[in-house]
């Protein structure tokens, strides 16, 4: 198979949105599955998402939409894996279609609850996908700045240095800048961890923090981050590479994150609940923080500011009281 080949999307959420863009830029066709069978209409009768990114519009004669996930496995070669991380088990069960042949492209940035396994772990245990048919693509890359074609810098991580090759020359355009990476396990960890840390920056900003304390935490994360992926994953990797370190800074401090929205609701006073149901949108680091923390109990890696936030999440200790804890830990 030469790559990337037909190439197929799973998901209809923004980020999804924002790759389709991307791909379509470079592509002739799509497949892409999407549940809904009214968001497809939908779609199809607007040409453009109807629930996301609203303003990027797209010739829907180059989409082949289906809400069938084996049309759309079936009829690709390349698959680009964007669904919520909490919902991907459910959506792969109903797969009859096999995927280890195929080459995938997970851009799912969290990790399967239940399992605590990131998203590569999870193909290769379950599904008997190689890893060198496994590529992860991260980096400080919000979708609504897609939308608007602000230059963004993505990295394809794969252990396949070709096949990483050939996923950039699908992705880069005058706005998205690429750059690949082997470092898929690092690189999925960081992009699990980055939404934790968005949460804290969150609550921190609704406890009325300010400028100079996110400073001091984000400082104090990139050094939490380094020590669990050199624990977990010992590599020569350089942690403030835009992939580690950029996309950790714009998911702490952009009006765009959904992480940071969630964590300013949580530090005004929302519950876990009520802030979930607010946002109608997946906050990832609320996944991710409980699955660290398991993942953690194996590696005991000094990790303040997760223990602060699974804290706030799931013990229920006092947002106000358990960051001021937290302050006395950072330097």
């Amino acid at each position: 198979m030469k790559l990337p080949g037909k190439i197929g999307i799973l998901g209809g959420g923004s980020w999804a949105t924002a790759i389709a863009k991307m791909v379509l830029a470079q592509a002739e066709s799509i497949n892409w599955y999407m549940r809904r069978e009214d968001r497809i209409a939908e779609f199809k009768r607007l040409g453009h998402n109807p629930a996301y990114l609203t303003s990027v519009k797209f010739d829907v004669k180059k989409i082949n939409f289906s809400p069938n996930i084996n049309d759309v496995v079936k009829e690709s070669d390349t698959l680009i894996l964007v669904t919520p991380s909490p919902y991907l088990k459910s959506h792969l069960k109903k797969l009859k279609t096999r995927i280890r042949d195929k080459f995938i492209i997970t851009a799912i940035k969290g990790i399967v609850p239940d399992d605590n396994l990131i998203v590569s772990e999870y193909l290769t245990k379950e599904y008997n996908v190689p890893p060198e048919n496994i590529a992860v693509l991260a980096g400080p890359c919000h979708a609504e700045e897609v939308a608007l074609e602000r230059l963004s810098y993505l990295t394809i991580a794969c252990p396949d240095r070709d096949k990483a090759c050939a996923v950039t020359r699908i992705l880069a355009s005058s706005f998205i800048k690429t750059s690949i990476s082997n470092d898929v396990i690092g690189i999925e960890y960081s992009s699990v961890l980055k939404n934790v840390y968005a949460i804290c920056a969150g609550i921190c900003s609704g406890l009325k923090y300010g400028d100079n304390f996110q400073a001091v935490l984000m400082s104090n994360a990139v050094q939490e981050m380094n020590r669990f992926l050199q624990t977990v994953h010992p590599l020569n990797r350089n942690v403030n590479d835009s992939v580690y370190l950029g996309d950790l800074l714009v998911t702490g401090y952009s009006n765009f994150s959904r992480n940071r929205t969630f964590g300013t609701m949580i530090g005004k006073g929302y519950s876990v609940k009520s802030a979930q149901i607010e946002m109608e949108m997946i906050a990832e680091g609320y996944y991710g923080t409980k699955c660290i923390k398991e993942i953690n109990k194996h590696h005991h890696v000094n990790m303040p500011i997760l223990d602060a936030v699974y804290n706030i999440l799931y013990e229920r200790i006092s947002p106000m009281i358990e960051i001021k804890l937290l302050t006395d830990s950072l330097r």
